[in-house]
């Protein structure tokens, strides 16, 4: 499905990704006027994990005063979404906004995607989001996402106990964050790495 002209969307462009922009009004559209089928086929998310999005949007995304703003990681060889990131609990009054990422598809995993889609996103979030602040929460047991931020620059904090609910049980999680002015620091010694 293709978005309507009147909805103009970002689309970042690394080596082997295109990554495209998902925002509250392009969320509102494509949940207001295409399928499940669609949905799902554009998110690149099963008919059955698209009921939750569904009940996330129906609650509502966003406030007055904090948002979001989202990029579906497309393969650009095959035209697959292979996973999602960007930033959601994104504070606007602070310039300050929280990092997810996932991939989808298990095979995808280790072979340096989710680097190629967070430089561009970083780069994004300092530059034209002009952020100040980028927190990321991850699990102290998922070595692999805590070695990706501090390759990024990003500053273990803490430990935010019983901080989120998952498989039916409270999780720990270790609290990340890099700052604009540590980031243009490092920017350099990022791309080349």
């Amino acid at each position: 499905m293709q978005l309507p002209s009147s909805l103009p969307q970002v689309v970042l462009e690394t080596p082997r990704l295109l990554l495209k922009e998902l925002n509250p009004a392009i969320t509102d559209h494509i949940y207001t006027s295409w399928t499940d089928a669609q949905l799902s086929d554009y998110l690149g998310i099963t008919e059955a994990e698209l009921a939750a999005e569904r009940e996330n949007y129906r609650k509502g995304l966003t406030t007055f005063r904090l948002s979001f703003k989202h990029f579906l990681l497309v393969h650009k060889a095959t035209d697959i979404v292979i996973g999602k990131a960007g930033f959601h609990s994104w504070h606007l009054p602070h310039a300050r906004a929280e990092i997810g990422y996932s991939l989808f598809i298990e095979n995808v995993k280790q072979q340096g995607y989710m680097t190629e889609a967070l430089a561009a996103i970083l780069a994004y979030g300092f530059d034209e989001l002009k952020l100040n602040r980028i927190e990321a929460f991850a699990s102290p047991r998922n070595e692999p996402s805590m070695r990706l931020l501090q390759r990024f620059g990003f500053t273990r904090e803490g430990l935010l106990r019983e901080h989120y609910f998952k498989n039916g049980r409270m999780e720990d999680s270790a609290c990340f964050g890099l700052l604009r002015s540590e980031y243009y620091g490092i920017r350099k010694e990022i791309k080349q790495g």
